[in-house]
């Protein structure tokens, strides 16, 4: 599964924000591709699967997904950010493991050679 988040500009003309919903929708179809290309060069034939492109708030997405579809297991990487980053930015990981109805693996993508450099 993929998010897309939407892309949302603050505006200075007293508007509010500004949606771009085209460069959502590209981006939409860019995940698609890749996730059917990623799909097709590293997961065997003989393991059903299927990809998943969303937008919205990444971990509300996908623990809702989880829920909805009685996912058993959800596998996630994580890019291990500290300091200011993650006091800023917070740790999509860390709140998909505190809102998952199911286990949550996560797997530190930098420290392991098994996981494709796109994840």
């Amino acid at each position: 599964m993929y998010v897309v988040e939407p892309t949302i500009y603050p505006s200075d003309f007293g508007f509010g924000q500004v949606g771009f919903p085209n460069v959502e929708k590209e981006l939409q179809e860019k995940a698609a591709e890749e996730m059917r290309e990623l799909i097709a060069t590293l997961v065997p034939s003989t393991v059903q699967s299927y990809s998943v492109v969303d937008s919205g708030i990444p971990f509300i997405e996908i623990t809702s997904y989880a829920q909805k579809k009685n996912i058993d297991l959800i596998i996630v990487a994580t890019h291990g950010t500290t300091g200011v980053e993650h006091i800023l930015f917070g740790s999509t990981a860390e709140k998909i493991i505190r809102k998952s109805p199911c286990p949550v693996l996560v797997v530190r993508a930098e420290e392991h050679d098994f996981i494709d450099e796109r994840v």
